[in-house]
């Protein structure tokens, strides 16, 4: 079983209230919502389920699993700027790549005032060149979360769970913002996305390095729309 304090860690981790800037960024879907790609419950819930599936299941979860891995000590310096240099190849718009370089930074300087200040590692991470990904960075908070590692399996395991419902909480909380949603809607939309969670982390855990994949073209146009959009709550 988890040790208590690694299980507050991990849930810190996903929480919404992790000043790394998430919650301002809609991921294509204020611009999928201004297109008339998407209207109502139903059909948000629809296109969030195919991005976890198609998008981050094949993508920043495996990378973060195998970036949790290299970060065990003795970090492997050398896979984890190869890991950092894919997901930053493979951000499809300007706005995809700033997103993942900013928050990549702020969990950065997170860490490094909190309690695992000193840890030599975080400033391995501050120095993948040329910034730290939020996948990367994301595995690093975790791989401290869970020191000393009980489980380096089921942490991993963990770790993927944080990363994608933090992802499912904002996107959950955006489109309340954007469609608009009630609460309610909003809380039914979470349901639906936790539910297809575990299927996702284990199909990111079970894929070989030279499976992982980032072709989501349609999200990528939206994304760069987004950018020129000219009336938008979310960051471009």
């Amino acid at each position: 079983m988890t040790a208590p304090a690694t299980l507050l860690r991990l849930m810190w981790l996903a929480s919404p209230a992790l000043p790394v800037g998430g919650f301002s960024y809609s991921e294509g879907l204020e611009a999928a919502l201004d297109a008339g790609r998407l209207q109502g419950e139903a059909a948000v819930g629809d296109w969030l389920l195919d991005q976890l599936h198609l998008s981050l299941a094949r993508a920043d979860l495996p990378a973060c699993a195998q970036a949790f891995q290299a970060w065990q000590a003795p970090p492997d310096a050398c896979r984890l700027q190869s890991l950092n240099d894919w997901v930053l190849a493979t951000r499809e718009s300007a706005e995809f790549r700033l997103q993942t370089e900013q928050m990549g930074r702020s969990l950065v300087e997170w860490l490094r005032n909190g309690e695992h200040a000193g840890d030599p590692r975080i400033a391995r991470c501050a120095a993948l060149a040329p910034a730290p990904s939020w996948p990367v960075a994301f595995a690093l908070a975790c791989a401290l979360a869970c020191d000393p590692p009980q489980d380096p399996a089921n942490n991993a395991e963990q770790a993927l769970l944080a990363l994608a419902f933090g992802w499912a909480e904002n996107m959950a909380q955006a489109a309340m913002k954007s469609v608009p949603l009630g609460q309610a809607a909003a809380q039914r939309i979470l349901t639906r996305l936790t539910q297809a969670i575990p299927e996702a982390v284990q199909q990111a855990l079970a894929l070989p390095e030279d499976a992982r994949q980032a072709f989501t073209p349609g999200l990528a146009i939206l994304s760069a729309r987004h950018e020129n959009q000219y009336s938008r709550l979310f960051r471009s």
